[in-house]
């Protein structure tokens, strides 16, 4: 009998794609978690899904506020975008829904962290600038 170590899977089906692009980006473990997961929720053709903060924290071991909180993250990084949903209920009553989540292509969260990395740097080379300017002007008030 031939034992196979790895069972067959239909790729499709029971995998999803993470871009390794997703590593440059310094995101907290708990924002790394939550994007997986809405990555594997989504609906491939659409780029959306919608679990609520408390299914995506069953899935993730997380409570429902620090998953509000690493979508808030995710939200600020332009990884997702998110939109309240309506519900009618039975008796007629409109109600709060889950977020929809809308994956957003990575390049675009790429592009704001380059910016802010180079707004970063061109701040701290003025920093670095202003500073030599009043070293040069203090020493030469001390030499005076």
């Amino acid at each position: 009998m031939k034992y196979k170590q790895w069972p067959k899977r239909d790729p499709i089906k029971n995998y999803f794609q993470l871009p390794n692009e997703i590593f440059l980006l310094g995101l907290s473990p708990g924002a790394l978690v939550v994007y997986s997961y809405l990555l594997c929720c989504e609906n491939r053709n659409t780029y959306q899904c919608w679990p609520s903060y408390k299914t995506i924290g069953r899935a993730v071991r997380m409570s429902s506020n620090t998953v509000r909180k690493y979508v808030c993250e995710l939200e600020e990084r332009q990884l997702i975008s998110t939109e309240s949903t309506m519900v009618t209920t039975k008796a007629g009553l409109k109600r709060n829904g889950n977020l929809l989540y809308t994956i957003r292509p990575i390049q675009l969260a790429l592009d704001q962290f380059y910016n802010q990395q180079l707004a970063q740097m061109d701040v701290t080379v003025e920093r670095q600038r202003v500073a030599k300017a009043l070293a040069l002007r203090s020493d030469s008030a001390h030499s005076a």
